[in-house]
């Protein structure tokens, strides 16, 4: 079982910036893909961006690509959004999910942390 707690959220002006924190309690950390997802209101959940075990060729949804970037430590259980230049349309409940790699998907996720940005 793992369990991924989010942190970092909070209220922040249009062209702002915020960082988000996933911590993972398994010591097998390393060997899972992590993803942020993220629901706005009244929308259904939806993918953000991935990060693979070694932090590296991370897949971005379009609608972040430039000003989001992911990364991990796995050193530390944790890995991060960092989010710039953000905007209205960015405002949701960002979830952080592990992937195993066993073909099962995203198995385990957060409790979700809320970003809401001003215009």
């Amino acid at each position: 079982q793992v369990q991924l707690v989010e942190s970092g959220g909070g209220l922040v002006q249009a062209g702002g910036s915020l960082r988000l924190s996933c911590a993972a309690s398994t010591r097998t950390f390393s060997r899972y893909t992590m993803g942020w997802f993220r629901q706005a209101p009244g929308k259904e959940r939806e993918f953000v961006v991935a990060v693979n075990w070694s932090g590296g060729n991370p897949y971005y949804a379009d609608s972040v690509k430039g000003r989001f970037t992911i990364s991990r430590d796995n050193a530390k259980n944790t890995f991060y959004l960092q989010m710039n230049s953000l905007k209205p349309d960015d405002t949701a409940v960002y979830y952080c999910a592990a992937d195993p790699g066993d073909g099962s998907g995203y198995q385990y996720w957060g409790q979700g942390t809320q970003v809401t940005v001003s215009s």
